[in-house]
């Protein structure tokens, strides 16, 4: 892997613009040159308050931690467990989350070894990320974000561990991730209940999945079949000004998330039912019983 030239981690979060990050991204970086470190600390801003969430000691080390843990797998065995400690570690709200420049310091400035190392390819000594959108791009592509946000949507209230399932399957994170069934909680839940038991498996069953379940409905339709809760933003905010005393990630057990309220039982096993009855009409891209034809109606 090319080293970095100069590259001096900063102490502190900040932002990139899009049109900074733009710039910076050449073909010739893209494919594996190193980045302008001087132009990158020149238009850095800094972050918005002296909180200690900004800190980039943690998110460093975990994704150190990540590249020497998963050294000998193929690297996106590594999403599963850094999704939910970078969303522990970087405590953040939907909306400071929505803010592309962040994504795009942490990519460009703290941690451009690991979006090559997760998603580059060797080439002549160097490694080729091929899209520039992996450092700075839509919030589902790049590299950071979308795991951040794969484990927002997908975590029930503090309990991290439907992330790890959901971030096990590439399928999830690269097609189910993006749509709108997953900004309900009931939705996503049940989803990952169908992973849990084996009804959906490959990458092919969830596609199949989803298009049925996209073809059936809309996020109105999930809400009136499986309400949901109204999160407790007052036990988000606590959790996220909790930062400095609470324990940074381990590396072997799953960090405790927010206490903002579970995902209703009753919503997600309904939402379940109604997909499984979906999945069994879906059809399945390489089965040979496909039927081309749409799935047919299924009654919740």
């Amino acid at each position: 892997m090319t080293a970095e030239i100069k590259l001096t981690i900063p102490e502190r979060l900040g932002r990139l613009s899009d049109a900074v990050a733009n710039k910076v991204l050449t073909p010739n970086v893209v494919n594996g040159a190193p980045l302008p470190q001087a132009t990158l600390v020149s238009n850095s801003t800094a972050p918005a308050d002296d909180s200690p969430r900004w800190n980039t000691e943690e998110v460093r080390t975990l994704v150190e931690e990540a590249m020497e843990r998963f050294a000998s797998e193929r690297p996106t065995a590594s999403d599963a467990w850094l999704a939910p400690r970078l969303h522990y570690t970087l405590r953040l709200t939907r909306s400071e989350a929505t803010d592309s420049g962040l994504w795009n310091f942490i990519a460009l400035r703290v941690a451009p070894d690991f979006v090559r190392w997760r998603w580059g390819q060797e080439k002549n000594g160097r490694m080729v990320v091929r899209q520039a959108a992996r450092f700075s791009g839509r919030w589902d592509i790049q590299c950071f974000s979308r795991l951040w946000w794969a484990a927002e949507l997908f975590r029930d209230g503090e309990d991290y561990r439907p992330v790890s399932a959901a971030c096990g399957n590439q399928d999830v994170l690269n097609t189910a991730l993006r749509l709108d069934m997953n900004h309900h909680r009931p939705s996503a839940q049940a989803l990952v209940e169908l992973l849990d038991k084996g009804i959906v498996r490959t990458g092919r069953d969830v596609n199949g999945l989803v298009k049925a379940a996209g073809a059936a409905g809309s996020t109105l339709v999930y809400e009136a079949i499986a309400p949901d809760e109204p999160r407790d933003y007052e036990a988000l905010q606590q959790w996220i000004e909790s930062v400095e005393s609470d324990p940074v990630w381990n590396p072997n057990t799953l960090p405790q998330g927010p206490v903002d309220g579970s995902v209703p039982f009753r919503s997600v096993q309904q939402l379940t039912n109604w997909f499984e009855k979906l999945f069994e009409t879906a059809p399945i891209r390489g089965n040979e019983t496909e039927d081309t034809t749409e799935p047919e109606s299924v009654s919740p």
